[in-house]
């Protein structure tokens, strides 16, 4: 690839020809550098965006959902301060708990463990995870929580912002939440 040149100019001086200094071209070394960075960028990508897939839907006042079934949902309400407040059934009959977001991961292994065997391991009932984020919540919350959905394999979860009960307010407002 590189080439070494040599001229043949040297003139003897008392019984020594003094050698010029080789010179080497390294033209095509550089020119495949090039294109090898080239190819390379072209055919490789740089990084994979690992993006988390949330879907809305769109608001209807049409629409008339189904109960989620009590004894195997659980609601966490993402607050203030890095905590959250967690129970499992409904509003009505719930023992609300606050835990750091942190420990939100083995609350939700207690809670999943308990839904199976609640229901004799039957693959049709999984657990179902409301996700509510406070108005005082931070968005890293929210991402770590939607994140411990997917490392904990929840089938389903549902993100609702809007609808709080007022039991809920009220305890997020006594524990300043």
């Amino acid at each position: 690839m590189a080439t070494l040149n040599e001229s043949q100019s040297g003139k003897a001086v008392k019984g020594r020809t003094k050698k010029p200094t080789p010179k080497v071209d390294l033209t095509a070394m550089v020119d495949l550098m090039f294109l090898l960075t080239t190819f390379f960028m072209l055919t490789t990508t740089l990084s994979q965006l690992n993006a988390a897939d949330i879907a809305k839907p769109v608001k209807e006042d049409c629409i008339d959902f189904a109960p989620f079934p009590e004894s195997r949902t659980m609601t966490i309400v993402l607050g203030k301060d890095n905590k959250a407040v967690s129970y499992m059934g409904t509003i009505e009959s719930a023992k609300m708990k606050v835990i750091p977001v942190t420990d939100l991961q083995k609350e939700i292994s207690a809670n999943k463990l308990l839904v199976a065997t609640t229901h004799q391991n039957k693959p049709d009932k999984y657990m179902v995870v409301i996700i509510k984020p406070g108005k005082a919540a931070k968005f890293q919350n929210f991402v770590d929580v939607i994140d411990e959905m997917k490392i904990a394999d929840i089938k389903s979860y549902s993100i609702d912002d809007d609808h709080f009960a007022e039991k809920e307010l009220i305890f997020m407002k006594n524990n300043q939440l």
